[in-house]
């Protein structure tokens, strides 16, 4: 008999459930690592969405008008692979008897660009979340630019899961408050109100109303679900589609359903059941296939291959039409959402370069970064801008930006959105446009608050997703605000981050040069821009060319004989220091050094070079100085432990920049001094 006919008095959805239930049993049991408490909680809830709601492809993950689904809460990242492997994704059933193990497709939390059909990392609680809400935004941009009367080629929905840890994180409250003043009413977000997290019963620490909360957002709220009726969700979401707002729907679960003895407890949560559960557990679903095995006629319950197939050939045939009557919207739709650069971007490019060097401007970063915003605009319609409340400090706005709002008929498209008081919010939001495609954004805020924003740029580099973080007033140099916002330390963390880029500018043409190459990148970018004013530096076209390797021979040593055979010291400096480091050059040839300023405004982009490269702008065994208004540590790497280091070890202090700089002894003269040293100690 077949397990259907066996089971004739059970439900195809309870089939459907404990399928998922035990898939993320087993796998968990192999791998004696998981969590399997919410898989056994949501396997219902997962059900009546993917099996009744979402819009998808297994065989096209990457279809633009597919529904966008996120596990916020990633530790039940057996929940995904399951439905992954049962609706037809390239995930074959060896992969998850492989879960957490090295290099394959099941890691221990869902891995955008790992795992087909991922569509977020998630992991970091609340973040995904927040990724959901700028996919929604970004699609909702996206139809109200493209969409034409009687041709919606965007339009699709994003669905999130979460639990309690999700909405404990601060960084819900950033996300869900956005997303309801924009009305973004293609969000839908399941909350998985099982009342436990690792530590216990949540009661004790988090008792708030989250319904009420959500509410409050202005969201279309729907209390008390029953999480383990299939049809009762099923309901919940189609009123999702109605609300005209974002949708909170609370469903009331117990984790671990399914589990004699741990249900409802928080040991179910974060580690395997145990052989003897896992044995308990199959007899009381009725389950009697060994671990791993699936019925096909369960198989064919779940298998999303040919409605995938057909809902895509659908929208192409109205893709089609699209391009019939609007042909170069069409092209430009698709050179969009494939993230290419527009065929002209490097005539831009050249044109912003030299307009930047022939202006010849002694202006402050962050305004010489407005004029590269400026100017990019014009070739970049992707770009999509912001700031967390700073605009006016920040300057990421530019002549010909439109604010995205809301009003009563949802939300109207722009080009720039003011992010609020919300630096991780806005950081964690922009991942979540980028990873949807369509729109490049970039968000600014100061540098000292990237610390606010933290770990949603750890995630940008872990995902390599094409965000630009613009972050002003970078050194004791924005005065007299004071120590809590003067960056000291930031710079250097930020550049401890892998495969994050980190730009430091001296004037208008590095940074210029700098938004060049992080538009250009496939990664995230990071900017960091001054307040003050900083001087014009004069450049060859080779120089200008050379920023983008990350450091370059900006000022060489004499070449004259009388300086041969000269001591010689090698001065590195980014940003506001550079020009420290240029005023130094006469003294020190007067005083029988030959100095070389080499200015690094992206110490990550030079790690990249060839040893080569590298050796020609810092060679071997020649004494270097590095110049940094921050943290000296960092620089070792660079000048090694005989060589010297000019910065600042300590918290700023409240002032004039002029009077900072003096007072930290980030001058001339201390470089000076420096270069003195290390030049005659290895003379």
């Amino acid at each position: 008999m077949s397990a259907v006919a066996e089971s004739v008095a059970v439900p195809a959805t309870r089939l459907m459930a404990d399928a998922l239930r035990m898939l993320a049993i087993d796998a968990v049991e192999a791998a004696k690592s998981g969590h399997p408490g919410m898989p056994l909680g949501m396997a219902e809830i997962a059900v009546a969405l993917w099996d009744r709601h979402l819009k998808h492809n297994p065989h096209n993950p990457a279809w633009p008008d597919r529904d966008r689904f996120i596990l916020s809460n990633g530790h039940g990242s057996m929940l995904l692979y399951g439905l992954l492997h049962l609706s037809g994704y390239d995930l074959p059933i060896d992969e998850l008897k492989r879960f957490r193990q090295l290099h394959g497709k099941t890691p221990g939390h869902p891995e955008v660009g790992v795992t087909p059909g991922v569509e977020t990392t998630t992991g970091p609680l609340g973040q995904g979340l927040a990724n959901g809400v700028g996919m929604a935004l970004a699609e909702a941009l996206l139809a109200r630019e493209f969409n034409r009367p009687g041709h919606r080629i965007v339009d699709h929905r994003t669905y999130v899961f979460v639990g309690d840890g999700c909405l404990m994180e601060g960084i819900s409250h950033e996300a869900a408050s956005l997303a309801g003043t924009l009305k973004l009413d293609k969000l839908t977000v399941l909350y998985d109100d099982n009342g436990i997290s690792i530590d216990g019963h949540v009661q004790q620490w988090f008792a708030d109303d989250s319904p009420a909360r959500f509410a409050a957002y202005g969201w279309h709220v729907v209390r008390e679900v029953d999480g383990h009726n299939v049809d009762a969700v099923d309901h919940a979401l189609q009123g999702a589609r109605a609300a005209g707002r974002p949708t909170l729907i609370c469903c009331r679960t117990v984790i671990g359903q399914g589990s004699p003895s741990k249900a409802g407890t928080h040991d179910v949560h974060g580690a395997p059941l145990g052989a003897d559960e896992v044995a308990r557990t199959r007899r009381a679903l009725g389950w009697p296939h060994p671990p791993f095995e699936i019925p096909d006629e369960i198989r064919m319950l779940w298998d999303a291959s040919a409605r995938g197939l057909a809902a895509e050939a659908d929208w192409a045939g109205r893709f089609e039409a699209y391009r019939k009557h609007y042909p170069t919207e069409a092209a430009e739709f698709e050179r969009r959402v494939q993230g290419t650069l527009p065929a002209h971007w490097r005539d831009a490019v050249r044109t912003l370069l030299r307009d930047a060097d022939c202006a010849a401007e002694s202006i402050a970063t962050r305004k010489a970064s407005q004029q590269a915003i400026t100017a990019l605009a014009c070739s970049l319609p992707e770009l999509l801008g912001g700031s967390a409340d700073l605009t006016g400090s920040n300057l990421t706005d530019w002549q010909g930006a439109v604010d995205v709002h809301s009003d009563d008929g949802g939300l109207q498209g722009g080009n720039y959105l003011h992010y609020g008081v919300r630096e991780f919010g806005m950081s964690a939001v922009m991942n979540g446009i980028a990873l949807h495609r369509g729109y490049l954004p970039f968000g600014g805020t100061f540098l000292t608050f990237s610390d606010y924003s933290r770990n949603a740029l750890r995630m940008a580099a872990l995902m390599r997703t094409r965000s630009i973080f613009v972050f002003t007033h970078d050194s004791i140099g924005l005065g007299e605000d004071g120590p809590t916002h003067q960056a000291v330390e930031h710079a250097a963390s930020l550049r401890l981050i892998p495969r994050l880029d980190v730009w430091r500018p001296c004037d208008t043409v590095e940074t210029a040069q700098a938004w060049v190459c992080a538009v250009e990148r496939q990664g995230p970018s990071c900017l960091l821009l001054s307040r003050q004013n900083l001087p014009f530096v004069t450049r060859s076209p080779e120089q200008i060319a050379a920023i983008a390797r990350g450091a370059y021979v900006l000022r060489d040593w004499p070449a004259d004989s009388a300086h041969a055979q000269a001591s010689r010291v090698v001065l590195i400096a980014t940003g506001s220091e550079v020009a420290l480091a240029l005023e130094a050059v006469a003294p020190l040839v007067a005083a029988g050094i030959a100095a070389r300023v080499v200015s690094m405004p992206s110490t990550t982009a030079f790690d990249r070079q060839s040893p080569a490269w590298r050796e020609a702008v810092l060679p071997p065994g020649v004494p270097r100085v590095a110049i940094e208004a921050g943290v000296t540590a960092y620089w070792r790497q660079y000048v090694g432990l005989d060589g010297g280091v000019v910065g600042i070890d300590s918290f700023g202090e409240s002032a004039p920049a002029a009077a900072l700089f003096a007072h930290f002894h980030l001058t001339v003269q201390a470089l000076l001094d420096e270069a003195r040293r290390v030049a005659h100690a290895t003379h």
